[in-house]
């Protein structure tokens, strides 16, 4: 037999748990939205761009010519299907010189809707090969950012890259 002061110790742990229950329902549905309304992880998203410089500089800082530490500054334009999805820069430093080869370090951030990918990879100036760089990171949605970014003709107007971000 249950006596009172047992009975409503039983309804108080009964609401309790049922009160639990509800909570966790209501957080595995908010989870399962913000999922729901967010890129799955591990998937590969894939940019075909244009790339539409409009700033550059190259600054000669040590002696005239080529010399450690010289860099090469820009800005421009990403654009897709015709419409511009994104904004970046970056600069190219030169890291080495090696007869008439100049290897330079590349650091690149773009800002896109939903966040902004940063990349960088080594490149030799002048070089016809495409250029790969590495997505080292980024913000907002592609804060778990990872992948490559493959460039051609670079400083041309017909300049492009193939961007497979995973997230």
């Amino acid at each position: 037999m249950v006596t009172n002061g047992s009975s409503r110790r039983y309804l108080t742990v009964r609401r309790l748990l049922a009160a639990s229950l509800a909570a966790a329902a209501i957080g595995v549905a908010a989870v399962g939205t913000a999922d729901a309304d967010s890129p799955r992880r591990g998937r590969v998203e894939v940019l075909e761009l244009k790339v539409q410089n409009d700033q550059y500089e190259a600054l000669d800082l040590g002696p005239v010519g080529p010399s450690l530490g010289d860099m090469d500054v820009y800005s421009g334009t990403a654009v897709q299907d015709g419409r511009s999805v994104g904004r970046g820069g970056g600069s190219c430093q030169v890291v080495q010189i090696d007869g008439g080869g100049v290897t330079t370090q590349c650091l690149i951030t773009m800002a896109v809707d939903g966040g902004s990918l940063t990349m960088q990879s080594l490149w030799t100036k002048g070089s016809s090969t495409p250029l790969d760089m590495a997505v080292t990171g980024g913000t907002g949605a592609y804060a778990s950012a990872h992948g490559t970014v493959r460039f051609w003709d670079i400083g041309t107007p017909d300049e492009r890259a193939r961007a497979e971000i995973q997230r």
